[in-house]
């Protein structure tokens, strides 16, 4: 039996029920985990975000209104300490791993501008290597909208309740940073001589 976020399972935990609170963390803890990797880089980095997160949720606990999933909630509370430890660290230079399955889909994907022989000319692994580069040189305010929506796969209202953004800000910004990555990706393409 697959257990499920419930309005009663939070009530419960708010009211310091130790099982609740363990199932809220089991519920979720492989994806908030996976957040701090594809932000942070780093493994120590991603565990301590996860248990930080945790910490913050619970302590907060009682200030949780329900108006939104509990998950959407400490997912913004996990994005926020990897903003905060991003800008703590060398301004940003930071580059995200792109060896995850969800990269996969974002070649050719998002970037249909590009010639349809783009695909047969470079192999996957040349895409994801230019891709990382590309990445890199996106400011913070686009790459976290980049990650959440096309690497996380949330939804541009999950995307802006964890970035208290506007929903039309949060498609502004990806647009951004889609013809961002695709032209600083081509310019790299043209250079190496992949396209023509």
């Amino acid at each position: 039996m697959t257990i499920k976020e419930t309005p009663e399972l939070v009530k419960l935990a708010q009211k310091g029920d130790r099982k609740a609170q363990t199932v809220l963390v089991e519920l979720y803890s492989g994806r908030i985990y996976n957040l701090g990797l594809r932000m942070l880089r780093n493994v120590q980095d991603a565990e301590d975000l996860l248990q930080e997160a945790y910490i913050i949720a619970f302590k907060k606990l009682h200030t949780f209104k329900g108006n939104s999933t509990f998950y959407t909630w400490i997912y913004r509370i996990a994005v926020n300490i990897a903003l905060g430890k991003l800008r703590e660290q060398s301004k940003l230079q930071v580059s995200y791993s792109i060896q995850e399955p969800d990269f996969e889909a974002i070649h050719g994907h998002h970037f249909s501008d590009w010639p349809e022989f783009i695909e047969r000319k470079i192999s996957g692994v040349e895409f994801q290597k230019v891709l990382k580069y590309a990445m890199d040189e996106l400011s913070e305010k686009y790459r976290s909208v980049f990650v959440l929506r096309d690497l996380e796969g949330l939804s541009t209202t999950e995307t802006a309740e964890a970035l208290d953004l506007t929903e039309s800000n949060v498609k502004v910004r990806l647009m951004r940073a889609r013809l961002s990555l695709r032209d600083r990706m081509n310019d790299i393409f043209k250079r190496e001589g992949w396209l023509l």
